[in-house]
């Protein structure tokens, strides 16, 4: 019987997009982040699964989106995922984003220091709420790698996730679910914010906790996150980590392939929900290689007797790259 491990960081982050198409050139032309898979929902079939990551599709470096059809915007507030973030290498690199971002007219706020990390806040047409951290002053898990052929030069990319927000009305309920559920680490205060690390630790492997018991909880759709998932190695982890539940008496979905990852959801706090994901298989499948990767719609076996009805369900558009030159974007 495996021993249980601690995560190894984040695997990934999933959030909720009005647009499929939108938040594609968003990320693809604006953010420079490759689409790495364009699948569909596997649980809701008349819906997009969009996965964006690294050059490669490395865990720890994909948020991923889904446009569910009818669903109202996003309403901010408490207990809820509040903020996804990305690492970029230096601060040279945030500097660089602060004028990329003013340059597409994308809503930013100015740079700040957190647990002593320079980072930047802004927001997409959703007002999708992201940060971007530097890694100059980080140690602890490696990011992932530029996407290489992407519009924003190599020393300035976004290379992989970094802290994950929870804002959420009581610290203590939090506090005992990522410690003494998840062991995760307690690191640091500052204001009402409470930094939590796990495995090695640094900007790949943090969660940041906001204290907010003023607001109303917040109300799930676009514009918002629907589930962050930590990483784990291989299934014998995850295992491991549903037994661990299971003695704890806390519920759990039990082992869910995905194909491309394993994973376990469970909600250890209200309105929150969360998502352990093996390391591998990946991405790079029997359908795609790496060149093409996120250019056609591609689905996990069990699904692909049913491609005639999802594609069908699913409004086609160009996601094609191989073939277009991206060229290298500066600013003075």
């Amino acid at each position: 019987m495996n021993e249980l491990k601690p995560f190894k960081g984040i695997h990934h982050v999933t959030a909720i997009t009005s647009s499929a198409e939108k938040i594609y050139k968003f990320f693809t032309y604006n953010l420079g982040l490759r689409l790495v898979k364009k699948n569909v929902n596997q649980d809701d079939l008349s819906t997009y699964h969009l996965f964006f990551a690294d050059d490669r599709g490395n865990p720890g470096t994909d948020m991923t989106f889904f446009d569910f059809s009818g669903i109202a915007a996003h309403q901010q507030g408490t207990n809820d995922i509040s903020r996804t973030s990305f690492r970029v290498a230096s601060d040279d690199a945030l500097s660089y984003w602060e004028k990329r971002l003013t340059h597409y007219e994308i809503k930013h706020d100015q740079m700040i220091e957190q647990f002593g990390k320079q980072v930047l806040y802004f927001e997409d047409f959703d007002k999708q709420q992201y940060a971007i951290f530097s890694d100059e002053k980080n140690v602890g898990i490696a990011s992932g790698e530029p996407w290489h052929k992407g519009p924003v030069p190599d020393e300035y990319a976004i290379t992989g996730l970094g802290p994950i927000f929870l804002r959420v009305q009581s610290e203590e309920m939090m506090d005992q679910a990522l410690v003494q559920v998840m062991k995760m680490r307690k690191i640091a205060r500052e204001d009402n914010f409470t930094l939590y690390e796990m495995g090695e630790g640094g900007n790949g492997a943090s969660v940041i906790v906001e204290k907010e018991d003023t607001l109303e909880s917040a109300r799930q759709g676009y514009g918002g996150v629907h589930h962050v998932a930590f990483r784990v190695e291989d299934k014998e982890q995850l295992d491991a980590w549903v037994r661990h539940f299971k003695q704890l008496g806390l519920q759990n979905s039990g082992l869910v392939d995905r194909f491309y990852f394993k994973a376990v959801y469970t909600r250890l706090y209200p309105n929150i929900l969360f998502e352990l994901s093996t390391e591998g298989p990946g991405f790079i499948d029997d359908e795609e290689a790496y060149e093409v990767l996120g250019e056609t719609l591609t689905l996990p076996p069990h699904l692909r007797d049913k491609r005639e009805y999802v594609e069908s369900q699913l409004p086609d558009f160009d996601t094609v790259r191989s073939t277009k030159k991206f060229k290298k974007e500066y600013f003075e």
